[in-house]
Order: structure tokens, then C-alpha cells, then sequence
């Protein structure tokens, strides 16, 4: 019987992705109306593996018993740099490592191990996420215009600037798991 804690950590993990998820989404439609493209895409699809994640600890959540309650903060929304300054700062956070590094410790414990996949999915996608927004910053000048296609995976939310191959690398699924998002 699996314990109390995962149900929480579950809830607040579909709560921390369902607030990241509002604020890609708001960050996105700024970035489109100062005309970075690449930018307002790079948002979309990180709002698109938001959307993968909280999917997945729901599911969980409730396999475990539990219900989601979602509880979404507003998003502050400033300029696209300021945007992607903060979304970078809060991927790379150690707090949200170590939480999640918590979690993962505690499911385990509980026997949970859909939670701990679950977990892992949320580690990977916001590394990849990281290291995204810190390029987008890097190159911001170079972002407007046109939007860019990036790669989602539908199964885990891994996200990629390059196509994706016949699998995802990070939840080995093969049936073609990457959603085009632009």
C-alpha cells in the first residue's frame, strides 16, 4: 500500500507543471508580440511537455488513489528576455532538483514506481528545457521572425530542437513519440 507522501508529492508536482505549463503559455504569446518566433516556439513546446508531465502524474496520482487539484498561480509576465531569464533560472534551480530528488526517494520507498518514472520524466524534461532557454538567451537577437520547429515526446516530454530519431532517448518509446511543435 503505497503511503500518503507520494499522493502529496504527486499533487505537488502536477501543480508545479501546471503552473510552468501557464506561465510557457503566457511567455509564449509575449514573445510572438515583440516578434521573437524561435522564442514564442521554444515556449510552446515547453508548455506542450508541461502538459506531458502533469498528464503523466495525474494518471499516477490516481492509480495511486489520489485526485488532482489544480491549483495555478498567474503567471508575472515580462519582456521575452526577462521571460527567458526567469524560465532558465527556475529549470536550473536546485531547489526543484532537490525536491524532486525527495520524491524520487520517497516513492521508491513507497514501492511507487510509476511515481518514480513519473519523477524521472520531470528531472530529464527540465534539463533539456534548461540548457534550451540558456541558448535562447544566448542567441535572442538571432530569434526573431519566423518560428522554429521543436520535438516533443508525447509519452515522456523530452524536449529537442533536433528531430527526433525512431526513439526517444529518454523513455525508449519507438512509435514515432515526438510531436512537431512550432
Amino acid at each position: 500500500m503505497v503511503k500518503s507522501a507520494t499522493v502529496q508529492n504527486l499533487q505537488s508536482a502536477y501543480n508545479m507543471e501546471n503552473d510552468a505549463h501557464a506561465r510557457y503559455v503566457a511567455f509564449a504569446q509575449k514573445a510572438d508580440r515583440e516578434g521573437y518566433g524561435e522564442v514564442a516556439s521554444l515556449f510552446r513546446a515547453a508548455a506542450r511537455s508541461e502538459e506531458v508531465l502533469m498528464r503523466d502524474h495525474a494518471e499516477v496520482l490516481r492509480t495511486l488513489g489520489g485526485e488532482q487539484h489544480v491549483n495555478v498561480k498567474m503567471p508575472v509576465v515580462l519582456s521575452t528576455k526577462k521571460n527567458l531569464e526567469s524560465a532558465e533560472a527556475q529549470s536550473t534551480g536546485g531547489e526543484q532538483d532537490m525536491m524532486y530528488s525527495m520524491f524520487i526517494v520517497e516513492a521508491r520507498g513507497e514501492g511507487a514506481e510509476d511515481a518514480v518514472r513519473t519523477f524521472r520524466y520531470a528531472v530529464s524534461a527540465t534539463a533539456q528545457q534548461a540548457i534550451l532557454f540558456r541558448d535562447a538567451i544566448r542567441n535572442l537577437p538571432m530569434t526573431r521572425g519566423a518560428s522554429h520547429i521543436y520535438y516533443v515526446c508525447g509519452a515522456c516530454g523530452a524536449i529537442s530542437d533536433l528531430p527526433g530519431g525512431e526513439m526517444c532517448p529518454v523513455c525508449m518509446s519507438h512509435e514515432d513519440p515526438y510531436e512537431h511543435i512550432s
